[in-house]
């Protein structure tokens, strides 16, 4: 394909995305006024499934589809992350020196990491209730872990951070919500259709597959950062090529 022929082909491509998006936003209600037909739909759907978070609602309900492919972007990347930094022939690994921390510092992380991870936990088990959910508590879970990073040093992180369990465990939570689509397809007759017993307004157990999910998409993106950290990690602390280490 010559070049002329690719610019020939963005340009109509670009033409037609142009043209159905101006189309789009001509039906779009105008900024400012008290015509929300998306927003009640979105918040009429939520108290029908007696889900107090509307957001949760949007994400891990009526759009749960679209969900499911930012949450396999993740489990992507990290998969590629551990294909492209995985030890080179001309890499060798060595054991990380011990790094002196002080006190202070050493003081904070010990104090924080435990209340990180009950922040991290509740986020991700309140997630249809308040702000917040499994793609935010994983951060602050994954957050949590590497508090020993900083009040400690490298190797104790290794030593608290099972890498093979939080492989296992981002694999299987990322076919968890795959599994519950196919769950909702068998008993509902639509992929991720919301099948599981509503339960009471405003309490934990509520909203269907709301809570599953929000579990499902914490532990993924948990263990995922925390993956793709370590690989990054790696390659900063651990891992020299064979030139500078003869060098050395």
């Amino acid at each position: 394909m010559t070049a002329r022929t690719r610019l020939v082909m963005f340009l109509v491509a670009t033409t037609v995305i142009a043209a159905f998006f101006t189309a789009a936003c001509t039906e779009v209600p105008r900024f400012g006024s008290d015509f929300h037909p998306y927003g009640q739909r979105a918040v009429t759907a939520a108290l029908a499934h007696r889900t107090a978070n509307v957001v949760s609602s949007v994400n891990f309900d009526i759009r749960a589809f679209d969900t499911l492919g930012e949450e396999s972007i993740l489990f992507t990347t990290v998969l590629g992350a551990t294909l492209l930094l995985r030890l080179a022939r001309d890499e060798r690994e060595h054991p990380p020196a011990a790094e002196r921390v002080l006190p202070t510092t050493r003081l904070f992380g010990t104090v924080l990491m435990p209340i990180t991870l009950v922040v991290g936990v509740y986020v991700v088990a309140h997630g249809q209730l308040s702000p917040g959910g499994g793609f935010q508590g994983g951060v602050v879970l994954a957050t949590a872990l590497h508090l020993a990073y900083v009040a400690a040093d490298y190797r104790v992180l290794e030593r608290i951070r099972p890498l093979t369990v939080l492989d296992v465990a981002d694999s299987l939570a990322a076919a968890s919500f795959t599994i519950i689509g196919l769950a909702g397809l068998i008993a509902g007759g639509a992929f991720l259709k919301n099948v599981l017993p509503l339960g009471t307004f405003n309490q934990i157990t509520s909203g269907g597959t709301l809570p599953v999910l929000n579990a499902a998409v914490g532990v993924e993106v948990a263990s995922g950062l925390i993956v793709l950290l370590a690989h990054f990690l790696d390659q900063a602390v651990e891992i020299t090529d064979s030139d500078s280490q003869e060098a050395h």
